[in-house]
């Protein structure tokens, strides 16, 4: 992985980098898990906006339209899972799992149901809809799930295979994305498994560039999921400068947590920076804290939006506004290396 990466340098730090929405990523995964007959797709009044009205346009046979009635989407897919299909439920993360949480529960996690469940419109980066529909708690929502996984793609790329993977796994899965376009930052032969973290980055061992730091143990473990992972990577690009040495960690799924990666760079680094578009109360950073305050503790810092709701403003301003950038990455991996 990682040295595909580096090959990637160029295109990665480039300002011309190409941008999608991970909501058409998956789009385009549901057309082509839809050769097989056993894929569902259920759509809660927004078919459009969650880029399953594409599968819909091919597949109209296999394709429901349940209207807002997130609950009752919910409980039609859990039947279908335990009967032998592969349904996929669709609808803003705010409604499901915000609303349908109950019936999501019951319904598929507690009978271990193969249904395939896609949040849509997460984050603030939802923009001028608001806090109302800026889910900010859905990861914390979905981990605390027996049987449950939860995938948050880094990009349209990831959110591609990510369909592909849910595909072939049995059981419930949960993916989360978005409706701001972001950062295409991996390839179509960066490895995705589920379960499995990629290493995207380590001073020193990462693009030509990096050189200030060669040879010297990282100082920071950066360790991020979704589209903020595009922001860790400009950090450490901008903490190499400054000679603190980083490496970059794409936590693509939050559960199963890739504890034995995460381990192995918290020992070599110190000191550890969690950074999602989500909560810091009960996602990616909890998660992390978790495993390391029972094995290995180290100082953590932890980037995502605090003990708020989000609002109204473009995707790029509400970034700003809770602290969810590059810059935000580079200042909390300051502070925690001081604390080493």
């Amino acid at each position: 992985m990682l040295n595909e990466e580096q090959n990637l340098s160029h295109h990665i730090f480039s300002k011309n980098i190409p941008e999608e929405a991970t909501r058409d990523g998956y789009g385009k995964g549901l057309i082509e898990v839809g050769r097989n007959d056993a894929v569902v797709v259920l759509a809660g009044d927004v078919g459009e906006s969650t880029r399953c009205h594409w599968f819909g346009s091919i597949y109209p046979e296999r394709y429901i339209e349940c209207g807002v009635a997130e609950q009752h989407m919910a409980a039609c897919a859990a039947g279908l899972g335990i009967s032998g299909k592969i349904p996929f439920i669709n609808s803003y993360a705010t409604f499901s799992p915000g609303r349908n949480w109950e019936q999501i529960r019951t319904t598929i996690a507690y009978n271990d149901s193969n249904v395939k469940i896609a949040g849509h419109h997460a984050g603030v980066s939802t923009g001028p809809d608001g806090a109302t529909h800026q889910a900010l708690e859905d990861i914390a929502l979905m981990r605390s799930l027996p049987n449950m996984r939860v995938v948050y793609p880094g990009d349209a790329l990831e959110a591609h295979k990510a369909v592909v993977a849910a595909t072939q796994l049995r059981g419930p899965i949960y993916i989360r994305l978005h409706r701001a376009k972001t950062p295409v930052f991996t390839t179509p032969r960066t490895p995705f498994v589920v379960g499995r973290a990629n290493v995207l980055w380590v001073s020193g061992k990462g693009p030509a560039f990096a050189k200030a730091t060669a040879g010297k143990k990282p100082d920071v473990a950066i360790i991020a999921t979704g589209p903020m992972s595009y922001e860790a990577l400009v950090a450490a690009h901008d903490l190499e400068k400054q000679k603190i040495a980083t490496a970059v960690i794409h936590m693509h799924t939050i559960r199963p947590l890739d504890e034995k990666t995460i381990l192995e760079w918290a020992k070599k680094a110190g000191s550890v920076v969690t950074a999602e578009e989500h909560s810091v109360r009960g996602g990616l950073g909890s998660a992390v804290a978790e495993l390391l305050s029972g094995n290995y503790p180290v100082p953590m810092e932890f980037v995502g939006v605090g003990d708020q709701f989000g609002q109204s403003g473009t995707a790029d301003e509400l970034a700003k506004a809770y602290n969810l950038t590059a810059k935000d990455i580079v200042d909390a991996s300051k502070r925690v290396v001081k604390r080493k």
